[in-house]
This record gives structure tokens, C-alpha cells and sequence, in this order.
């Protein structure tokens, strides 16, 4: 899984046309919450076996689908920027790209690619060369983004749902179709998703869903403050209000945070440092996964209903982080980006001011005349 986070965003990112990059990319969401919610269907009936061999069931249906990935990959294209680092055959790349992009005026690109690629060939580290100030909008934004997502607390309806709502007042079947319910919202939220990312811009889905998932997490606090009890059940009204309210909430994350977390560090990360990028992009990812499953529970014990205000908390901070930090890059070339944090009003000062250290450098080294 690690693996295929890792490559799978990047590669639908250098393949796909500035123009489709993040609707394209975002069929990657799509897919995971389509595998998602065949498997919540999947555990729905198989739990009615009786003789407790359903999970069987579950576990080896997973090797379905690894199976078509691992065949589909072999018919696979490499990515014009991987054939130019390989072997610089800029014919056989400009071939790729005319079909790729379907037009023959491929040359602009084409000169981008070879360019960053003639910069990529002379970093021997990137892990060592992310943390250099010129790279420090790239770093921030791919320890950030990943960790913003696991705090909005999405992975508490991916793991805890059936629980969570058995918890408020739903019954067993109740709680398992509730997960289903979920997803699918989820699913319909990546599709919108795909149709407006590429015209109303990542910052705009960003900042959007995260004020739906604010009134989510603070509405769904309240009603579990006043209406739960300690030793009690939620009324069955209640139980289902807070259904609703978290279909609400998945339906702003699958078209803002979801699929953006792993559009956005690909696109901002030059060829040189792509790669270690977007390692970041998952260790954090896999590393809060892991301290949001495992704290959950018991801080939920502890203090409650409080915990969904939390959550609530953590994504407005998410929100300013993107309305002051987070530049738009829709319709650009994965090589052009880079020039944006000239022209941002905070990195620019960062940028800048690495450039000057630089240009004193190669003054002080000058020889005297």
C-alpha cells in the first residue's frame, strides 16, 4: 500500500495534461473510495454467516484487486520525465507527449521537461536538499498537508463508524450499513471532486470543505454533549441526525482534503525533489494514521463529545494554513510551478532571500582585479 501511495499519485501526475492533471489525479480517491465501500458492502452481508468464516471472505477478496493493479501495470507507459532522466531520448519523449496530449505542439513542454531534468541530474540527495531554504515551501507543504488530513478526523469514520454509531443508539446491521452510507457519500463527493478541481481551483475546494467539515465536527460535538449520556443510549432520531451530519462531513472531505492531500505536494515539488516529497507525503500520512487509531478510543473515554471540537479546531487552522501559505496551481505545468513562490507574498521573502545568499556567495568569490 505504501508503495503504490508513493507512485501512483506522481505518476498520474507527470502523465496527465495541466489542464486534466487534477481531475485525473483524483481518479486515484475515486478508486480507493470505491475499494472502500465494496468492502464495507462486502463485511455487511458476510457478518450474517453463521459459522464465523466471513471474515475469510473479507481478507482474500483483497487479492482481487492487487491482482488487476499488478496486471495493469504492465501496459503502462513510463512517464516522459522518468525516459528523459533514463536516457534523454527526447524524440521518444516528443513522441509520447503528441500522443499523451493529443496535438503536436508539444515543444514548450518538452523544453520544460529537459530543463528540469538537467537540474534533477545534478542533485545527488534529495532527502538532504528538500530541507534547503530554497525547498522550504515544499518541505512545509508536504509535512503539513498530510498531517492536516488525518487530524480533520476522517480516519475515526474509516476505522470506528460501525462502532461509533452502535455507540449513539444504531444496532449491529444498523451500524455496518451506516459505514456503507458513509462511504458513499464519499464516493459521490470524489466525483464532484473530479469535475471542479480543474476549474475552481485547489485552494477554493480546500477552503470550502474545510468549513463543511468545521459545522460537521461542532454540530455533531453538540448533539453527543446534550443528548448522550455516560451509561445511556442516544435517541434513535438523534442516533440518525448524527448520521446524516457525518455523511455531511465524508462528502466534504471526499471533495476538498481527500484527494487533494496527494494532488497538491505532486504538483508543488520540482523533478529534483519529487520523489523525497512525496515520501514525506506518506510517512506522515501512515505515521498519524497510526497515533489517530491508536489514541481514539481513549481520548474519546476522556473527554467525550469534546473530542469532535478538537477535530473542529485542527481543521480551522487547516484553513488558514491554505488561505495565507498555499498558492493555486490549476492549469500549470508541473515544471512552472515552482515560479509561484516568487510571486507569493510570505515565500517569496524565503525564496528571495536564499537567491541573495547566494548571489553574495558568488560575489565574495570572486578574485580581486
Amino acid at each position: 500500500m505504501k508503495l503504490h501511495l508513493q507512485s501512483i499519485p506522481l505518476y498520474l501526475s507527470e502523465i496527465a495534461p495541466p489542464q486534466y492533471r487534477g481531475a485525473i489525479n483524483n481518479g486515484f480517491e475515486l478508486c480507493l473510495s470505491l475499494g472502500i465501500l465494496c468492502a464495507n458492502i462486502l463485511n455487511y452481508f458476510v457478518v450474517k454467516i453463521k459459522a464465523g468464516w466471513g471474515w475469510r471472505i473479507s481478507l482474500s477478496m483483497a487479492a482481487l484487486p492487487a491482482a488487476i493493479l499488478t496486471m495493469g501495470a504492465i501496459f503502462l507507459p513510463e512517464t516522459p520525465s522518468f525516459i528523459i532522466q533514463r536516457d534523454g531520448n527526447t524524440d521518444k519523449v516528443r513522441i509520447l507527449l503528441q500522443k499523451l496530449r493529443g496535438t503536436d505542439s508539444v515543444q514548450e513542454e518538452l523544453n520544460d521537461l529537459v530543463s528540469a531534468s538537467n537540474l534533477s541530474r545534478t542533485t545527488r540527495y534529495p532527502f538532504r536538499n528538500i530541507f534547503k531554504r530554497k525547498y522550504r515551501p515544499q518541505f512545509v507543504i508536504t509535512l503539513l498537508i498530510p498531517f492536516f488530513n488525518q487530524v480533520t478526523g476522517i480516519n475515526v469514520i474509516n476505522f470506528y463508524a460501525p462502532v461509533m454509531f452502535r455507540t449513539v443508539g444504531l444496532k449491529e446491521n444498523a451500524s455496518l450499513l451506516s459505514s456503507v452510507v458513509t462511504r458513499l457519500c464519499a464516493t459521490f463527493a470524489n466525483i464532484v471532486a473530479m469535475m471542479l478541481v480543474d476549474r475552481s481551483g485547489r485552494r477554493k475546494l480546500l477552503l470550502v470543505g474545510s468549513i463543511q467539515m468545521i459545522l460537521s465536527q461542532f454540530t455533531v460535538g453538540a448533539i453527543l454533549a446534550e443528548k448522550f449520556k455516560d451509561h445511556g443510549e442516544m435517541e434513535k432520531d438523534y442516533a440518525y441526525l448524527v448520521l446524516i451530519i457525518m455523511c455531511v462531513f465524508v462528502a466534504g472531505y471526499g471533495w476538498s482534503w481527500g484527494p487533494l492531500t496527494f494532488l497538491v505536494p505532486a504538483e508543488v515539488c520540482p523533478l529534483e525533489i519529487r520523489s523525497a516529497g512525496q515520501s514525506i507525503v506518506v510517512a506522515v500520512t501512515f505515521l498519524m494514521t497510526f497515533v489517530i487509531s491508536q489514541t481514539f478510543l481513549v481520548v474519546l473515554c476522556h473527554i467525550k463529545s469534546a473530542t469532535f471540537f478538537v477535530f473542529g479546531v485542527w481543521i480551522g487552522l487547516m484553513a488558514i494554513f491554505v488561505y495565507l501559505f498555499l498558492p493555486e496551481t490549476k492549469n500549470l505545468p508541473m515544471e512552472q510551478v515552482k515560479h509561484l513562490w516568487r510571486r507569493h507574498c510570505f515565500w517569496k521573502n524565503i525564496v528571495s532571500e536564499e537567491q541573495e545568499e547566494k548571489k553574495q556567495a558568488g560575489t565574495t568569490a570572486l578574485p580581486s582585479s
